[in-house]
């Protein structure tokens, strides 16, 4: 592995739904000024364009073909705001509904190959601190950093729901562990990158940890 200097450092952080990626990574790239990219949001924004324009989930060629026609940005400049198509969809794609659609439409290898390159291209801008389901397998193979973050299911659903209910989305823990329970399946059977950790990551159980604990052992990695 080629040796990087700080300002180009890539780390990749995978897990499930609910281990607290975002958040992590989030403030791992404050505290090294990085770039943060959530690759998740560029997924929910893909879904949400295909139930916008009332696409079938099922129907892969028309959902793939809406992936390569889309245009999904990431804006830096302030707290990160996901864009699809001029449109700010920052908040929209958090709805319980995106959540459930999302997992069938990043398994469509044409939708992955999109957003790779996509996501590919905002590594190439600098440092990065990209989380995701694939990025230490697939999306940065050489990333200098590789972790791994998990949580039992309770514990993830139950974050989940408090930032729904915290965010206005009226919504039930057992609805959400259900959905949540069907993601992980869904993303750990997919043919395509399925979800399971690099082979040299560092494995992180975040279950009963607070985010500063986690925040302050991948740094020390870093």
């Amino acid at each position: 592995m080629k040796q990087r200097q700080q300002h180009e450092l890539q780390i990749a952080i995978d897990g499930p739904a609910g281990a607290g990626k975002s958040t992590v990574a989030k403030l791992v790239a404050q505290r090294l000024n990085l770039f943060y990219v959530d690759t998740g949001a560029m997924y929910r924004a893909i879904a949400y364009k295909v139930l916008k324009n009332g696409i079938s989930l099922d129907n892969q060629l028309n959902v793939e073909e809406i992936a390569e026609t889309t245009e999904v940005v990431l804006d830096h400049s302030t707290i990160q705001t996901v864009w699809c198509d001029g449109e700010d969809i920052t908040q929209a794609i958090r709805n319980p509904e995106i959540s459930r659609a999302v997992s069938v439409v990043a398994a469509y290898a044409g939708v992955r190959r999109r957003l790779v390159e996509l996501q590919r291209l905002e590594a190439a801008r600098g440092g990065v601190v990209m989380d995701g389901r694939d990025i230490g397998t697939h999306v940065l193979p050489e990333a200098d950093v590789k972790v791994f973050l998990t949580a039992s299911l309770e514990e993830r659903a139950k974050r989940r729901w408090v930032e729904l209910i915290n965010s206005g989305k009226e919504t039930s823990l057992d609805e959400v562990l259900q959905d949540m329970q069907q993601r992980d399946r869904q993303d750990t059977e997919r043919e395509v990158s399925p979800l399971e950790p690099a082979p040299d990551a560092v494995i992180l159980d975040t279950t009963g940890l607070s985010v500063e604990v986690i925040v302050a052992k991948i740094l020390a990695l870093a």
